[in-house]
């Protein structure tokens, strides 16, 4: 098996071993990137030398007998809306052209730390949110990759890194995961720190990882936990065993709930026809449900939280630089500001309701199963797709996986997604891994 084919645990372990270098490592993506990216452009900012140099630097460190963590010399994609302190930050935007920030952000910070190698910025949508930006999809260049995390799934799913960061406010990480066809995690909101990545929403932005196998999922995950007091929405809770549990069976044969949802008909003929196979796969141990009506109004708040958030985190942005911005953001921001703060207010307070809800809910049922989109990767580069399948989890910040485990008519990937109950992130694991085991492509 070639380097750029195997997994960031494999390799991580064959660095800490002596049997690869970093620097061979890197100069085998740096490879990848020349071959493919001209085709799919998946990186905003890509430096060769800056990648190997800084894979010098730990190759040099492990000669010396240190191991900096568990990612020592493990090339990594950034969404461009981390800062870091020496790369550009573009945000997907010319309103947002700067210079390199004077940190690095919270979370590019401790994947240093794990000894990561940050490879570069791959491609955001605009502001990450729905005007697209220059990605195509590495199955079909002609289809969206998704967004706003377009470049990170790409990136992966094109074998030119192992693992990417990105973020969700919407379906931001779990629709370009089942586009591109790779594994993608969206922890239980508050496990990963946002501090100095773009704030589109306080109340919706949670950060997620890509990779092409569950195990390095929760290996990159593992070093990005941690409680952060510059962000206000950071958890005290422990931090997930996200290794151990990827490994282990569930105690029992799961019982999963597949959710009757009132937008059930946005998903296409060929998905239905596909999610019918896995109930008839899953037999006894998936059970179709049905949730309140008060479900069927989500969507109508989390637009409400996420366009009012976004007129007042972009409000200079379109006070100074509204030339610059796409018709879609102005629009959303003209929307977020006419909303009504009880509107607003109401719309947070409904959160509570919900989880509330699902924490009773998850005493019957191990985890909840739906479509991580509406279908195959769409034939159009002017949009990102529809998000509806992945609102209800962000909305409430619940964990969430998309795995690359279906076919469409066109050859396309399809995701499945799993959820589960907020901070139960290890069963959320356990029972992907046995799922998977489950599910043959």
């Amino acid at each position: 098996m070639s380097l750029i084919n195997s997994t960031a645990v494999e390799l991580a372990k064959r660095i800490k071993k002596g049997e690869i270098s970093s620097e061979e490592l890197v100069k085998n993506y740096i490879e990848q990137i020349k071959k493919k990216d001209k085709e799919i452009e998946a990186w905003e900012f890509f430096d060769p030398d800056l990648a190997l140099t800084q894979a010098k630097k730990l190759d040099e460190s492990h000669q010396n007998g240190n191991v900096h963590g568990p990612l020592h010399g493990i090339p990594v994609g950034i969404k461009d809306i981390f800062d870091t302190e020496d790369m550009p930050t573009l945000d997907g935007s010319e309103a947002h052209k700067k210079n390199p920030s004077l940190d690095d952000c919270t979370a590019v910070s401790k994947l240093k730390q794990a000894g990561a190698i940050i490879m570069g910025k791959t491609v955001t949508a605009e502001l990450a949110h729905l005007t697209p930006g220059k990605t195509k999809n590495p199955h079909d260049p002609q289809r969206t990759p998704g967004g706003s995390s377009s470049g990170s799934a790409a990136a992966v799913a094109a074998n030119m890194i192992p693992l990417a960061v990105g973020t969700q406010t919407n379906g931001s990480v779990i629709r370009p995961a089942s586009f591109c066809g790779v594994i993608g995690y969206k922890p239980t909101k508050g496990l990963i720190s946002r501090h100095l990545i773009m704030q589109v929403s306080q109340a919706l932005d949670q950060v997620g990882v890509f990779s092409n196998s569950i195990e390095d999922a929760a290996l990159i995950s593992e070093q990005l936990f941690g409680y952060d007091s510059l962000d206000p929405d950071s958890s005290l809770m422990a931090k997930p065993n996200l290794m151990k549990s990827a490994k282990e069976k569930p105690p029992m044969e799961p019982l999963i709930a597949f959710p009757k949802l009132s937008f059930m008909d946005e998903l296409d003929k060929a998905s239905v026809e596909a999610f019918d196979e896995v109930k008839d796969e899953l037999k006894e141990q998936i059970k179709e449900v049905k949730l309140p009506d008060i479900f069927a109004n989500i969507p109508k708040w989390h637009k409400i939280i996420a366009e009012t958030d976004m007129a007042k985190s972009f409000q200079v942005d379109y006070q100074k630089y509204k030339n610059l911005l796409s018709d879609k953001i102005i629009e959303a921001i003209e929307r977020g500001q006419k909303y009504k703060a009880s509107e607003y207010n109401d719309a947070l307070l409904k959160v509570e309701q919900v989880r509330d809800f699902f924490k009773e809910f998850f005493y019957d049922y191990d985890a909840i199963l739906t479509p991580s989109a509406c279908g195959e990767a769409p034939k159009d580069l002017k949009t990102t797709g529809n998000p509806i399948f992945c609102t209800i989890w962000t909305y409430c910040g619940m964990p969430s996986i998309s795995l690359p485990l279906l076919e469409g008519k066109n050859k396309m990937p399809i995701g499945i997604q799993l959820v589960s109950s907020m901070f139960d992130d290890e069963r959320l694991f356990r029972n992907a891994s046995w799922l998977t085991s489950k599910i043959k492509k």
